[in-house]
């Protein structure tokens, strides 16, 4: 039985997945040769550290040293870039109903690779940390995240149901041993022909009784292993 949902931040309870990518190309501007390398590597890794982004930036794309310092400064300036933006930004259809009438009956975490003070932050002043048992953001990796969840909160890995909109959302939830359920809200999603599926967050709770429905036959399987 499904009993914790985690879930990604951006893109997936909030319409901010184009703010980030924005911000890429507006923080990288003054190497027009190279932004839209920029850009097309960020948007194959969403969900990745913004800082491990900036450090293949650095080291495979620009061929400079990368130091601690500048990714402190590319760090502050992105920060500045979206901070507001977020916060202004539509939530997920479906997002608002979904979290106020489920969290109840299921827990329910963010993981984020948002650095974890400012997905807080932003998580607060929106006015949702009440329906979250935990909100995690890096610089933990999401499968460590999905981890330290089941471990923390006493579950098993087919207890757990992560829903992102990226592929490295659905490899973490691979490595974490836990069900995976993918936002898929248009064609161009690398995600479309993911099984388990929403275009938006008032599909979820069928979708995750849908899995419920399996249940059984997946509990054996985990046994197994």
């Amino acid at each position: 039985m499904i009993k914790a949902i985690v879930f990604d931040f951006d893109g997936v309870l909030v319409e901010s997945a184009g703010i980030k990518t924005r911000a890429v190309r507006e923080l990288f501007s003054e190497w027009p040769h190279a932004v839209e390398e920029m850009v097309e590597y960020h948007l194959a890794n969403m969900g990745v550290s913004r800082y491990e982004k900036f450090r293949h930036f650095y080291e495979n794309v620009l061929g400079e040293e990368y130091t601690e310092e500048a990714g402190l400064e590319l760090g502050r300036r992105f920060s500045k870039l979206v901070y507001h933006e977020v916060l202004r930004a539509p939530l997920v259809d479906g997002s608002a109903e979904m979290l106020r009438d489920n969290h109840c009956e299921y827990l329910m975490f963010i993981a984020s690779g948002t650095p974890h003070e400012e997905l807080n932050d932003i998580v607060a002043a929106r006015g949702l940390h009440a329906y979250f048992r935990g909100v995690f953001g890096s610089p933990k990796k999401k499968a460590e995240i999905l981890r330290s969840i089941i471990a923390g909160h006493g579950l098993f890995g087919n207890e757990v149901v992560f829903v992102g909109d990226a592929t490295t959302d659905m490899r973490a939830a691979k490595q974490a041993g836990t069900y995976f359920i993918a936002r898929v809200s248009g064609a161009e999603s690398a995600l479309l022909y993911e099984r388990h599926r929403v275009r938006d967050m008032t599909g979820l709770v069928d979708a995750v009784r849908a899995l419920d429905a399996q249940w059984p036959y997946k509990e054996a399987v985990w046994k197994r292993r």
